[in-house]
This record gives structure tokens, sequence and C-alpha cells, in this order.
């Protein structure tokens, strides 16, 4: 997905400025942390109805873009 922009917002005073799903205080995290402890992307959507199959795949491809900026490790 190349257009994640349109689901993910940051917002200094929602979340802590946490990457968040627009219009709601989900963050990328709360998603993340969902699937990574098995949870189903049906279980998600049934738990959080106000969420969709496409704002999950935004989170995922927002998470993979900011993993794939390189980043400088000072020695």
């Amino acid at each position: 997905m190349k257009d994640f922009e349109k689901y993910i917002s940051i917002e200094p005073n929602i979340r802590f400025g946490k990457p968040c799903i627009i219009n709601t205080r989900i963050t990328v995290t709360d998603i993340l942390n969902w699937l990574s402890s098995g949870m189903s992307f049906e279980e998600i959507l049934e738990d959080f109805p106000e969420l969709t199959m496409e704002e999950i795949r935004a989170a995922l491809a927002f998470s993979a873009h900011r993993e794939s900026i390189p980043k400088i490790i000072a020695a």
C-alpha cells in the first residue's frame, strides 16, 4: 500500500504524538501488538468495528516504510 498517508496521522495532542489511524486514538503500535499477539485481522475488526481492513494494512505499510528508512548508528 503506497497511500498509507491518508489513513495515518501524527498529532502531538493525540496519544503523545504516536502515529494513529485518522479519527481514532488507535495507534499503529496498538495494531502491531494485536497482530503479534496472535489476533487475526478479522478478530481486530470484530473488536474494533471503527477500523477497516484498509486501515490495518495502512498501519503495516507505515511500519514497513519507517523500517526501510536508513538509520545512522554512531559507534
